[in-house]
């Protein structure tokens, strides 16, 4: 078998595998970036919203941006309108085109010194003294030994590299959300807002969204709760019964499915000589399944960490902690708050949906954050919300 030896191996060319090995190349490490596909950003699992938080990490390009919003409008169950928008907006503000930006990030990664490739998938932990020492590795019906002084999982949802390294990455189906979307075209819709559509009827445990793409294109799609997807209630059914109902006309240029993990950071991203990075860290907002940013953020932090780790010669789990600290310092609270608050809203009836929504209705609410909204409610909501104050306060 083929042997071959790196500083740091990046399983998955996502946003957050990109990133990793970016700035670990930007360090001067050696570094390896495999994409089991054979294109990468391709297939698009995602509903590909983003907010501008994305400047901090790359200049935003005409090339991957499709559309800029203003803001959301959210809809109850019974129709009633939430405007949502001002300067400060989470998950909303440009919508991608994930196939050109994440190869974009990759093609900035390959800039910056990392080798890419393709077709290439990883299927096993080579391991040595309890520590994770790279992959092994198949392209082309080609089986290669990958060694390497770290291994970062940035394989999604799944993340069998997690898994492999004897971290708990399996979810419960309460924590999945299970999605369904279609390119639409010549449809009429608000070019200037992204739109979310809640109701049991519409999508149980989830909720519905059209993004704009540009001109008179749109993503349009469904997310379901996981433990209520089964062959009799499954998002591709209710995402046709949400477009024969608003856009019968419509033409649907292209189909997309996946999983998004909601439950939460996971317990521990790191094991010797292990990082995880991404979805396979979970690093997804649970009440609005947004995860791009948070990848980038974590991919740098972990470039920057892995770099310190080889110059310190130092790859024990111990040493990687400085990522778990530091990810969780810039973004875990986030992502707390928006489990407590998926959990409570989750369990909530239509009419209490639609309450809710009616104390908003007319309130323009200038900071469009998780935790902004959620406070919002409460002041207008104390009784009905008493629960979830006591869990954020």
């Amino acid at each position: 078998m083929k042997e071959e030896r790196y500083d740091v191996v990046v399983v998955g060319a996502g946003p957050a595998g990109s990133v990793t090995a970016k700035t670990a190349a930007e360090h001067g490490l050696d570094v390896l970036l495999i994409e089991r596909n054979q294109e990468i950003g391709v297939p698009v699992k995602c509903a590909e919203g983003v907010s501008k938080e994305i400047e901090k990490f790359v200049a935003p390009d005409k090339r991957w941006i499709c559309a800029e919003v203003k803001g959301a409008n959210m809809y109850g169950p019974d129709g009633t309108k939430v405007v949502l928008s001002g300067e400060k907006m989470e998950e909303v503000g440009y919508v991608l085109e994930r196939r050109i930006f994440d190869k974009f990030l990759a093609s900035e990664a390959a800039r910056a010194g990392a080798e890419v490739r393709v077709k290439t998938g990883a299927h096993g932990i080579i391991e040595e003294d309890g520590y994770a020492k790279g992959v092994y590795a198949r392209a082309m019906g080609e089986d290669t030994r990958i060694y390497a002084h770290v291994v970062v999982g940035a394989d999604g949802v799944e993340s069998k590299v997690g898994r492999w390294a004897g971290i708990k990455t399996r979810l419960q189906p309460s924590n999945i959300s299970v999605c369904a979307e279609f390119l639409m075209c010549d449809i009429e819709f608000n070019n200037d807002y992204s739109e979310f559509f809640l109701g049991s009827e519409i999508a149980p445990k989830g909720y519905a969204w059209v993004f704009p793409k540009g001109e008179d294109c749109a993503n349009v799609g469904i997310g379901i709760g996981g433990d209520v997807s089964d062959e009799k209630h499954r998002a591709i059914d209710y995402l046709k019964a949400f477009v024969r109902s608003r856009f019968p006309d419509g033409k649907i240029v292209a189909e997309m499915y996946g999983a998004v993990p909601l439950s939460g950071p996971i317990y521990e991203s790191v094991a010797d000589g292990l990082i995880l990075v991404g979805d396979a860290a979970r690093q997804v907002n649970p009440l609005t399944g947004g995860g791009i940013l948070y990848a980038m953020h974590a991919g740098e932090i972990a470039g920057d960490v892995i770099a310190k780790a080889v110059q310190e010669n130092n790859f024990s789990k111990k040493r990687l902690m400085e990522y778990e600290s530091r990810w969780r310092e810039a973004f875990g609270k986030r992502l707390e708050t928006g489990l407590k608050a998926k959990d409570f809203f989750l369990n909530l009836p239509d009419e209490d949906l639609n309450t809710l929504a009616q104390s908003l209705a007319g309130v323009k609410i200038k900071e469009l954050s998780t935790l902004a909204l959620l406070m919002e409610l409460i002041r207008r909501n104390p009784k009905m919300l008493l629960g979830l104050a006591k869990m954020l306060l």
